[in-house]
């Protein structure tokens, strides 16, 4: 579906504070809605000719906007204020640090290791908001987190206990200008669910939509921004006093900041809900509700009320007739547009904002946590798969030396050995068998103990896919991520003219100058799997990169390739004229004998042939048509040029070895024959 502006629910407009003082003595709160639409209309200034939209972003201001500097001028004016909250938090966590002292003194720290993981998630949820997006971050973070401890932070919960309906009445009141039962015509007695940034009632628009209203809690740009102060001060100390930190501590303090003030402007939230709409929306069963501008201000939210269940709530989604691996199936193929495609990507699907909708749709909801991946990001992740499924372990190192988990001074030498130790009995069997949580917790702790710095792109990416094989295991306990996976992969880098992308396919299907058909065969099965792929715009590109200055290694190999084929074939002919003639005279002639590696080539292209005929929207006569074209073109002609001369040398070749020097049949020069090599690790077939 595609991202729309709801209309406006009934006749009265609805101004927050901050546009009410624009507008002077238009006292909205106590005057009719009929005189206030009359008065509104009558003072056409340009901020009231604005969308609704418009409105509610010009309106959140600046007021929460992440700004170090701003910050650290306010705090540090209020000495007292900020010793008390410092000497709390660290008296808790010295608490918290004695424990783990005493269990290592004692030689107990393995046997209690878990609860003091478990520990410290409690001490993060009761230290509030700030601090359970730490935890949140933490669990991400394999550089900074040993193996047991990130299992156990990814558990906590982000629950608070509801504060006052007449303080969230009055927050309404504030932004949108009226009570709340003057602007909806329903609104729940309670809120239905409070997070830890705010809390959520179920409504109703006098116009009849059903909608969550979602409030932010009070006082709590304040009590962030004071606890954000704090740790980033002790994390610039950290980072000054112990050496050992290789991490960028204040960074990370920075990053987190950003990200929890971006949640706090629930405009912001509104901006991510209908880019992600318009990026995603139109994916086969997604969907993503409407927010509603007029009724959205910064501290309130009101979007579209969704209907639906947990994924993980399987007797219900059973109940419904809803195919649950279906939707997980769907959702892996939309978070792998919104990591790998356009990069902006939902960094929380847990099951509480993955929903099965009556009809069948997976619904996303709370689009406050996003986070974007660059291109070159995305290009480097779709490298490092092909460098993983080759096995080629130096080249995923040098990967996480381009993607900036590593320095470029990284001594190398002992992390090869190390990811070939996490990946190489993983990819024995088949990638499809990859169980992506274990290979995400062996390869936290190789990074834990070799100097990596996971950024935070990479950290999101992470708890996002892990969290949504979590809920595909809970679904289906042989639901394969990654093989789902594949069909998307094998279709970019058979389609994306990107370079950086060309090359990678090219290190896919050629190993020492040898070309790799089964790998061809395998990405081509996988492509037609995914839904948006076109077989003839990938035949467009493939010619159209063969014809380019780039393609030159490909035209020669293909070349190579043709010469062999065609000697191949003539000597067979020739052998075959050699045995009929000798028929005739009674002479009995050897058969031609075409070799083991000819033939599994031949059984290649067959097989790649009935692939493209399989394959929907192919066209062999469109095919046909396009060779009228190729001939004219010099590339082409020069080809057959090639094409000639090779087969010449090969025929001056075999009259001089076998009527000269020898009787012993001629070989292709060792120019003309690529080396042979071991069975290589092919790409899974999609089930």
């Amino acid at each position: 579906m595609n991202s729309k502006t709801v209309p406006p629910a009934s006749p009265q407009t609805y101004l927050n504070s901050q546009t009410r003082a624009a507008l002077g003595n238009l006292a909205v709160e106590t005057v009719p809605p009929q005189a206030v639409q009359v008065e509104l209309e009558t003072a056409a200034t340009p901020e009231l000719l604005k969308s609704a939209r418009d409105l509610a972003a010009e309106s959140a201001g600046d007021a929460v906007r992440y700004d170090p500097v701003a910050i650290a001028a306010q705090y540090s004016r209020r000495p007292l204020q900020v010793w008390g909250r410092l000497l709390s938090v660290v008296w808790t966590f010295f608490s918290f640090a004695l424990s783990l002292w005493w269990d290592n003194s004692r030689g107990k720290s393995a046997v209690n290791e878990k609860r003091r993981a478990a520990r410290l998630r409690e001490i993060l949820g009761q230290l509030g908001p700030a601090f359970i997006k730490i935890g949140q971050a933490l669990s991400t973070r394999p550089d900074l987190v040993p193996p047991v401890y990130l299992e156990e932070l990814t558990t906590l919960q982000d629950q608070l206990p509801a504060f006052p309906n007449e303080v969230a009445y009055q927050f309404i009141q504030e932004e949108l200008g009226a009570h709340p039962y003057e602007i909806y015509a329903e609104i729940s007695q309670d809120p239905i669910a409070a997070a830890s940034l705010g809390q959520v009632y179920k409504g109703k628009l006098k116009t009849g939509e059903t909608v969550a209203i979602k409030v932010q809690r009070p006082g709590l740009a304040e009590n962030i921004g004071l606890d954000i102060y704090i740790l980033r001060r002790v994390a610039v100390w950290a980072k000054n006093t112990f050496k050992i930190i290789r991490s960028d501590l204040p960074g990370i303090m920075d990053e987190l900041g950003e990200r929890i003030y971006e949640e706090m402007d629930y405009t912001h939230e509104g901006q991510n809900a209908e880019r992600f709409a318009q990026l995603y929306g139109h994916i086969k069963d997604i969907y993503v509700p409407s927010i509603y501008w007029e009724y959205t201000r910064r501290r309130v939210l009101t979007m579209e009320w969704i209907t639906g269940i947990k994924l993980t709530n399987l007797e219900a989604v059973k109940a419904q007739g809803i195919d649950a691996p279906y939707l997980i199936e769907v959702g892996v193929q939309c978070s792998l547009r919104q990591l790998l495609e356009h990069g902006f990507f939902h960094a929380d699907p847990h099951p509480g904002n993955l929903l099965a909708t009556p009809d069948g749709q997976l619904a996303y909801l709370d689009f406050g946590m996003m986070s974007e991946v660059k291109p070159y990001q995305r290009y480097g992740l779709l490298e490092a798969v092909v460098h993983l499924v080759n096995r080629d372990f130096e080249g995923l190192a040098k990967d996480y030396v381009k993607l900036e988990f590593l320095t470029p001074d990284t001594d190398l030498t002992p992390i090869i050995p190390a990811l070939a130790g996490v990946f190489n009995n993983a990819l024995g069997a088949s990638v499809a068998e990859l169980n992506f949580k274990s290979i995400t917790d062996e390869l936290s702790a190789v990074m834990y103990e070799y100097p990596f710095q996971v950024p935070a792109y990479y950290a999101l990416i992470i708890r996002s896919l892990v969290t949504l094989e979590g809920i595909a295991i809970n679904v289906d306990p042989e639901f394969k991520v990654l093989s789902k996976a594949y069909p998307y992969v094998a279709k970019r880098l058979l389609s994306d003219p990107a370079p950086e992308l060309r090359a990678s396919l090219k290190d896919l299907l050629f190993k020492q100058g040898e070309f790799r058909w089964n790998r061809l065969e395998n990405l081509l099965n996988n492509a037609r799997e995914s839904d948006d792929y076109d077989v003839s715009k990938i035949l467009n590109q493939a010619l159209e990169y063969l014809f380019s200055e780039r393609g030159d290694f490909i035209r020669d190999r293909i070349v190579l390739e043709l010469v062999k084929s065609l000697d191949t074939l003539s000597s067979n002919a020739l052998a075959n004229a050699k045995a009929v003639v000798g028929e005739w005279f009674g002479v009995k002639a050897n058969q031609p004998v075409v070799s083991p590696t000819e033939q599994k080539n031949l059984d290649h292209i067959k097989r790649i042939w009935n692939i493209l005929q399989s394959t929907p929207g192919f066209d062999g006569m469109k095919v046909l048509q396009l060779l009228p074209q190729l001939l004219v073109k010099p590339e082409v002609q020069n080809m057959g040029q090639q094409v000639v001369s090779g087969l010449a040398q090969t025929a001056i070749t075999r009259l001089i070895r076998e009527f000269l020097l020898s009787q012993e049949p001629a070989a292709m020069p060792e120019n003309g024959r690529y080396p042979k090599t071991s069975p290589q690790l092919s790409l899974p077939a999609a089930k």
